[in-house]
C-alpha cells in the first residue's frame, strides 16, 4: 500500500573535497562536529508501517519488532546491564537466528537540550551516516575481544553482524524520529568512509551523498512496546545487505507541542 510521504530535511555529505572527519558529541548538551562539506536536502520519507511491513535485516537492513519490556527505568544502569541486556539478547536471537550475541554499547539520547544536560546524554543524530565500514566493523570485533584473542580468531572465521536495537524510553516518538534508507536502494558509490575521532577511540564510519534512487522510510509514532533493528555491518559479502544509512529528522506532520524524543540504542555483535 502506498502512502503520501512526509518531507524531511536530511543532512548529507555534499562532496569529498577537503578533509573529512566526524567528531561525535560527548553528551550533556555539546554539539557534534563535522569536518567537510555538507548539504541539507528535502527528501520524501515514507511510512514503513504501510509500505514495508515485512522489512528484514538481510534485505532492507531494518525491521520493526514488538516487545513489552520489564525495564522500569532506562536511566537505571543496573536495569540496563541486567534486564534490558537480557531482553535484547533474547530478541536478537529470536529474530535473527543468531547462536550468540554480545552487547558492547548503550547510547541514550534526547531532543531536549535541558534533558541532555540533566542526564549527560547525547542529542539525536543529525547527519546521514552508517556506524561502521567494512574495515571498522572487523576492528570493532577485535577491540571487543581484545582480552580474548582466541575468541576473536574463532569468531572471525564465521559470519557476524553488528545490529542496533533502537527504542523509545519516554512515550511515543512524536518528533525527531529515526529514518532509515532501504539498503537495496543504496549503491556503494553513495557511501564514503570517514574517520570517526572520539576521545576514547579513533574509528571509521560511513557518510552518504544523496541520490534520487534512495528510498527512505520511518515508523510514525513508535510506541514504547516497539523496537527498530538496524544492521550497520555484516561480514557476509554474498548477498545480505551489509550497511544501513540512517539519521533523525524533524517530522513536519508532528504536533507543535510534541514532547521531546528520548531513546536508547543498544549495539550488538551478532554471531551466526
Amino acid at each position: 500500500m502506498k502512502s503520501e510521504p512526509v518531507i524531511g530535511r536530511l543532512k548529507f555529505l555534499a562532496n569529498t573535497d577537503g578533509p573529512l572527519v566526524y567528531i561525535p558529541s560527548k553528551g550533556g548538551g555539546d554539539e557534534t562536529e563535522h569536518v567537510g562539506n555538507y548539504a541539507y536536502l528535502d527528501v520524501p520519507i515514507r511510512d514503513a508501517r504501510m509500505e514495508k511491513p515485512d522489512a528484514t535485516l538481510d534485505a532492507e537492513g531494518f525491521a520493526l519488532i514488538r516487545h513489552e519490556t520489564a525495564v522500569k527505568g532506562y536511566y537505571d544502569d543496573a536495569q540496563i546491564a541486567g534486564t534490558h541486556h537480557d531482553e535484547v539478547i533474547a530478541l536478537l536471537k529470536e529474530h535473527t537466528g543468531a547462536e550468540h550475541v554480545e552487547i558492547f554499547d548503550d547510547t541514550r539520547r534526547s531532543a531536549s537540550v535541558s534533558r541532555q544536560q540533566e542526564k549527560s546524554i547525547r542529542e539525536p543524530a543529525e547527519i546521514v551516516h552508517n556506524d561502521y565500514t567494512a574495515k571498522s566493523g572487523v576492528k570493532r570485533l577485535l577491540d571487543h575481544f581484545a582480552d580474548r584473542p582466541e575468541e576473536a580468531t574463532k569468531r572471525l572465521k564465521g559470519r557476524f553482524a553488528i545490529v542496533n536495537l533502537w527504542r523509545s524510553i519516554a512515550g511515543p516518538v512524536m518528533n525527531n524520529p529515526l529514518t532509515v534508507c532501504d539498503a537495496t536502494s543504496v549503491s556503494p558509490d553513495h557511501l564514503v568512509s570517514v574517520e570517526r575521532r572520539a576521545e576514547e577511540r579513533i574509528g571509521e564510519l560511513q557518510l552518504a551523498v544523496y541520490d534520487k534512487s534512495q528510498r527512505w522510510y520511518y515508523y510514525p509514532q513508535m510506541q514504547v512496546d516497539e523496537s527498530m533493528l538496524i544492521k550497520t555491518f555484516d561480514s557476509a559479502t554474498d548477498g545480505p545487505s551489509r550497511f544501513t544509512i540512517h539519521t533523525s529528522f524533524v517530522d513536519p506532520s508532528a504536533p507543535e507541542d510534541s514532547p521531546p524524543r528520548e531513546s536508547i540504542e543498544t549495539r550488538c555483535l551478532v554471531f551466526f
